[in-house]
């Protein structure tokens, strides 16, 4: 008997019939002889809608709180519909919130970390022989505030779960059947991998590969939770993610990522005296805003120019702050561009080979484009490039690197939302 959390998001449960569909696949796991957890996201595009209802009611930003609470709600909806679907196909289900799971959490709204979870009831429930069906995305301060985790939280519930009940396997159900060299929908060529490492695979999360969250792969790594991607539409063999994985014969990039979410902030003519650049970074960081890629020329009559990239919701906030300190600071000068987009190479096999970076700078070349700024580790390196013609440079990049099958990804639906 293996002890197995099951996730399923958005597009997993998007209606009566895919419902059903998932309510089957649980309880054909749980007939295996497997004890079975199962975390839910809200079905289909009902957090979007809740989002979009605020804004038609509230002028602003609502308050953060009522958020939570109101967006609490989808997984709420997902997991009685499912605990009532597995029961009216002759299974035994319990649903629980994710503080009635014991799900603790900082009390930050919108993108609350996990402190604690005590699964005393999801331990009993099993006990009495339920599939035990728990909300994600949500939790509960010490205080008693509901509270959500933010992007990527269903997936983060999942593997915190596994770890805390010291489950045997993570199981990611998703709209693809694992996790593929790049983005299926860009490439329709796509390699799926049959096994990643976790570093490799929270540097693509990091980077904008979108089939799991970075948190939730920081989870499965720091606990040791093995974790494998397959769709919910098949029963198609998935991805395994592990600490060790062994990589294809040939294969020095496991895969290729992007992320549109960029935008780039220069600002020129910053003196050159020391602390000048400590000033516009902490500024930054005290308003919560991370920088990616930073860039500084070289001086010239006292003085450089520094770029760094920020998410694009971000850069309207980071102009606001640098402004506020330019006196201090003594720039000449503020800039932004939003028309951008970072590619990324991955690959634990990059360590040991040379001539990877100038394999990726020739093929971008080749299709006569320009590299804004560049950015490596051992196992990636990111370029920012213009984003009109992204789709050209990652199928240039993957036929590059060898990535390339004769067959056809499988894509089973539309994108999940968390």
């Amino acid at each position: 008997m293996a002890f197995i959390v099951m996730k399923f998001g958005g597009s997993s449960v998007g209606d009566a019939v895919r419902m059903k569909r998932v309510a089957n696949r649980v309880l054909e796991r749980q007939r295996e002889g497997n004890r079975c957890v199962v975390v839910v996201s809200a079905m289909g595009d009902t957090t979007d809608d809740l989002i979009d209802l605020s804004k038609q009611l509230v002028d602003g930003t609502p308050p953060a709180r009522e958020m939570d609470m109101l967006l609490s709600t989808g997984e709420q909806v997902s997991i009685a519909l499912l605990a009532m679907t597995i029961r009216g196909i002759g299974g035994q289900a319990v649903s629980y919130t994710g503080w009635q799971a014991g799900m603790y959490t900082e009390a930050v709204h919108g993108k609350a970390r996990i402190t604690d979870i005590q699964p005393k009831r999801v331990h009993d429930a099993l006990d009495q022989g339920n599939i035990v069906i728990v909300a994600g995305f949500q939790g509960m301060t010490e205080d008693g505030e509901i509270t959500t985790l933010g992007r990527g939280g269903s997936d983060t519930t999942a593997v915190a779960l596994a770890a805390a009940l010291k489950a045997d396997l993570c199981e990611i159900y998703t709209d693809v059947d694992g996790i593929y060299s790049t983005d299926p929908r860009v490439v329709k060529v796509a390699r799926k991998l049959k096994e990643i490492s976790y570093d490799e695979m929270l540097e693509l999360a990091n980077l904008g590969a979108a089939v799991l969250h970075p948190r939730a792969v920081e989870y499965a790594k720091h606990y040791q939770v093995p974790l494998v991607v397959r769709s919910s539409f098949t029963h198609n063999e998935g991805t395994t993610v592990k600490e060790e994985a062994v990589m294809e014969q040939g294969m020095v990039v496991s895969g290729i990522a992007y992320d549109k979410n960029v935008g780039r902030i220069s600002i020129l003519g910053v003196p050159e005296k020391p602390g000048q650049l400590a000033k516009v970074f902490t500024a930054l960081a005290k308003e919560q805003i991370n920088v990616d890629i930073i860039v500084q020329g070289g001086v010239m009559n006292g003085a450089a120019d520094t770029s760094f990239t920020v998410a694009l919701g971000d850069v309207e906030k980071a102009q606001q702050v640098l402004d506020s300190i330019k006196e201090e600071v003594g720039f000449r000068e503020l800039a932004s561009e939003s028309n951008l987009v970072k590619v990324s190479i991955v690959g634990a096999g990059m360590v040991s080979n040379s001539g990877v970076a100038a394999r990726m700078f020739e093929a971008i070349s080749a299709l006569g484009i320009s590299i804004n700024m560049v950015s490596t580790s051992e196992i990636k390196v990111s370029c920012v490039i213009d984003k009109s013609r992204l789709n050209e440079v990652v199928q240039a990049l993957h036929t590059a690197y060898g990535l390339d099958t004769s067959e056809q990804a499988f894509v089973g639906g539309p994108s999940e939302r968390r």
